[in-house]
């Protein structure tokens, strides 16, 4: 049987994967452990085979006095329980990190991240975890191995976000532009399995675990519209104010930019074909979310 810490109690990827993992309760065990105060440095980790470490401050709140705290969260707690997994015995340590170590997309022109693209965050949340990346990296040996994830944006019931946001608009505006994208994005799900995989298999190294097809925001409307009887125009009258929009409004690129990781990127030795595919994913969050 193998051990699991997770770091960040209540935290929705900490959750899913516990409430994943513990579906073969004769496989594998699971603690979590709140990081909040300085009490988890109490916490023995000698017991366990892994720790998947989530803890962190999320992409909501970038004011430039949050900066301090961010590193302080983001970076130096995880190389710090890092640390402690290493000289506690654990074999091997999962890092969460984000696909913002390469930049936040700050137009529509397309951005098409492949093995060769350097992470150059533009910003403190990207380069906090960025660090935090390279710090724990100085802590892997032959008994220590460590696994970065960076994932693009995460979606699935209950969770938070553009997506769930996305997903109410498409319930109930009468209106949406047809202007068509691609973006990685990962089902909670996927997510899971993912995870399972790489601490079944003891893997180490940098991932990048996305859906296998890429979304597109018009279409993720139009499959919620039809599923949820709602009538909605899409329409290509409406792009030109996208585009324009784009340029004095970050959200707009957000929504509408195509950013995304090359396949291949995504491409490992060990994965299995994913559980849930997109349309159902889109299905499963839709249907989570409370009616109007």
């Amino acid at each position: 049987m193998k051990r699991i810490l997770i770091t960040g109690l209540n935290s929705y990827i900490g959750t899913n994967v516990e409430r994943w993992l513990m579906r073969e309760p004769d496989k594998y065990h699971v603690d979590t452990i709140d990081m909040i105060d300085g009490s988890w440095r109490e916490k023995d980790f000698s017991g366990y085979d892994v720790v998947f470490h989530v803890a962190g401050i999320a992409h909501v709140n970038a004011e430039k006095n949050m900066e301090a705290l961010y590193y302080k969260v983001n970076t130096d707690l995880t190389i710090e329980t890092a640390a402690k997994a290493k000289a506690s015995g654990v074999k091997q340590f999962i890092f969460m990190s984000s696909i913002i170590v390469y930049g936040e997309s700050k137009s529509l022109k397309p951005v098409i991240i492949t093995r060769e693209t350097e992470p150059r965050p533009n910003g403190f949340y990207g380069n906090s975890k960025l660090q935090a990346e390279i710090g724990i990296r100085k802590l892997e040996d032959e008994h220590f191995k460590i696994a970065i994830l960076r994932p693009p944006m995460i979606y699935g019931p209950g969770s938070k976000g553009n997506f769930p946001k996305l997903v109410a608009l498409a319930k109930n505006t009468p209106i949406f532009p047809e202007f068509h994208n691609q973006r990685s994005m990962l089902y909670i799900d996927n997510l899971c399995e993912f995870v399972r995989l790489i601490i079944e298999n003891k893997e180490q190294g940098v991932f990048f675990p996305q859906n296998e097809e890429y979304v597109d925001t018009c279409e993720v409307v139009r499959q919620v519209a039809k599923e949820t009887d709602h009538r909605i125009w899409i329409t290509r009258l409406l792009n030109p104010f996208v585009s324009l929009g784009a340029l004095f409004i970050p959200a707009f690129s957000k929504v509408w930019g195509t950013l995304k990781y090359s396949q291949e990127l995504s491409v490992t030795a060990f994965s299995n074909k994913q559980s849930i595919c997109l349309s159902t994913s889109i299905h499963k969050t839709h249907e989570a979310l409370p009616s109007r």
